[in-house]
């Protein structure tokens, strides 16, 4: 494979399904440690609500959240012990959307995948707990511009929550809030909103106290300085000591995920091959949404590896 300066990305929510990871867990032995470990470290079956569901539980933010990290992580282990030629190299930097910011701090070596997996079942906690506090939903905005987004919100209360991609923005907030910008929003111009089926407003004030609480917990949490940088959903800036992992972490809860200037940063720091581990395709599609319009002299290279097939021979 070319040489090439690499970034792993690694999803967060909307990308579980039932059954995810069970093929690498059934071929590939480092694999299957990953789903044992967080099984041991959480002192649950967490791998028969993966692989057998139900849906309805799966979909639970208490559980959601730690599957998609150890499904992840299963597949991270398991391309790198196949020798899949896009990880031979190490990374420049890392990434994950919202919860997958835990998967690069592993993947980057400042978490390990037990501590990985206790906190992030914690913050699922956590923030189904804010969600049924203070009740909330989610929608996408689709085709209108940053300001206008906003401006929408400001006069709903609602909040920007998740700045994915050009055109791609997700908002939130109470009920009332969100119905009424996106209503605003398709009145002046947005090309489709859509209402999410979530458990809360994420990545908004409702969640504060989910951000209060994961505080201590992270204060005394095992985290080292990353190895590799990791880009920060907050500030989209490098994360690269202990000390600004943990603020990172905590205000991200409460805090838009600035995806879009992730992508731009790390296209500033000269990376060209993406590589998406974990399930689903979504952030592999983002870059690609996100550097189109930049008209760059050579198309960056997207790898997709979440399955027997694609993490290598």
């Amino acid at each position: 494979m070319s040489d090439a300066a690499s970034a792993w990305l690694f999803p967060g929510q909307g990308a579980q399904e039932v059954g995810m990871g069970r093929d690498l867990y059934d071929a590939v032995p480092q694999a299957r440690a990953v789903f044992e470990e967080a099984d041991d470290a959480l002192g649950r079956s967490l791998s028969s609500i993966i692989f057998e569901g139900p849906d309805d539980v799966l979909r639970q933010t208490i559980n959601t959240q730690p599957a998609i990290l150890v499904a992840s992580l299963a597949a991270w282990q398991a391309a790198t012990a196949l020798g899949h030629p896009a990880l031979a190299d190490a990374p420049i930097c890392a990434a994950g959307h919202s919860m997958g910011e835990y998967s690069a701090l592993v993947a980057a070596g400042a978490l390990t995948i037990s501590e990985a997996v206790r906190l992030v079942a914690k913050r699922g906690e956590l923030m189904q707990a804010a969600g049924e506090q203070n009740p909330g939903t989610l929608a996408a905005v689709l085709g209108m511009d940053e300001a206008d987004v906003v401006a929408a919100c400001e006069e709903t209360g609602a909040e920007v929550c998740n700045l994915n991609a050009t055109g791609q923005i997700v908002i939130g907030g109470a009920v009332p809030a969100v119905e009424a910008a996106a209503q605003l929003a398709e009145e002046r111009g947005a090309r489709r909103v859509v209402m999410l089926n979530v458990g809360g407003a994420f990545h908004t004030s409702l969640m504060a106290p989910a951000a209060e609480s994961m505080q201590p917990l992270l204060a005394d949490a095992e985290i080292s300085d990353p190895i590799t940088p990791v880009i920060g959903n907050v500030e989209a800036a490098s994360l690269s000591t202990a000390d600004q992992v943990r603020a990172d972490l905590t205000a991200q809860i409460r805090r838009p995920v600035r995806w879009e200037d992730t992508v731009l940063r790390m296209n500033d720091m000269g990376v060209t091959r993406y590589i998406e581990i974990g399930p689903g395709k979504v952030l592999t599609g983002l870059v690609r949404t996100t550097l189109r319009p930049l008209k760059l002299a050579e198309p960056p290279e997207l790898i997709n590896i979440n399955d027997r097939e694609s993490v290598g021979s």
